[in-house]
């Protein structure tokens, strides 16, 4: 591949996704305001932020195609942010307790030589059982999941708190939609097997 691939993240967990598709890349940090506008659904917000984190993370980079994305969750009108704290994980996992969030996972792939850029939401409905207060205490103190959208870790211990995963790209819950982000290489030229 003679362009550089990139991608505008410091999540471990998209390094790791990317990872899987064995090609060599740079990850750098995007620095862009993530704050909601008022107004806009999740997956407009996911996709507005996968888009701004493309073209901040390849400002730098005049031939290579950069990643951006980012991933809004939503529960019964609210927003299921990274917790940040297991006090507000509990919230939220209490709130979700027997209800369906979507997960709205966006990727954007900006050929920053062209100026090509192309964006895809990919949805995934995330049923959670109900689940008592000792189970999300037990939870909480075996999986920190202060890091995570929706405070359950689906790829770890936190699929047991669940009840129905449905949507078309396993790869978009944990946070980077690899089958859309394939098409978008090959529209590229970018061999991926």
């Amino acid at each position: 591949m003679s362009r550089k691939l990139i991608l505008g993240s410091t999540s471990p967990y998209r390094r790791e996704l990317l990872g899987r598709l064995q090609l060599p890349f740079e990850a750098v940090a995007p620095n862009v305001d993530e704050t909601p506008v008022n107004g806009e659904s999740g997956a407009e917000c996911a996709m507005r932020l996968a888009q701004l984190k493309a073209r901040a993370a390849g400002s730098g980079y005049p031939n290579a195609l950069i990643i951006g994305s980012d991933q809004v969750a939503e529960c019964g009108g609210r927003r299921l942010d990274k917790p940040g704290t297991v006090e507000r994980a509990v919230d939220q996992l209490t709130w979700a307790s027997g209800k369906e969030a979507v997960f709205n996972t966006a990727v954007t792939l900006l050929n920053s030589a062209s100026g090509r850029e192309q964006t895809r939401v990919i949805p995934t409905r995330v049923r959670y059982r109900r689940i008592s207060g000792s189970e999300i205490e037990n939870y909480l103190q075996q999986e920190a999941a202060i890091d995570c959208a929706g405070s359950a870790k689906a790829e770890g211990l936190g699929i047991s708190l669940l009840e129905a995963i449905e949507g078309g790209d396993p790869t978009a819950l944990i946070g980077l939609p690899l089958i859309a982000l394939c098409e978008m290489l090959r529209e590229e030229g970018v061999p991926i097997p």
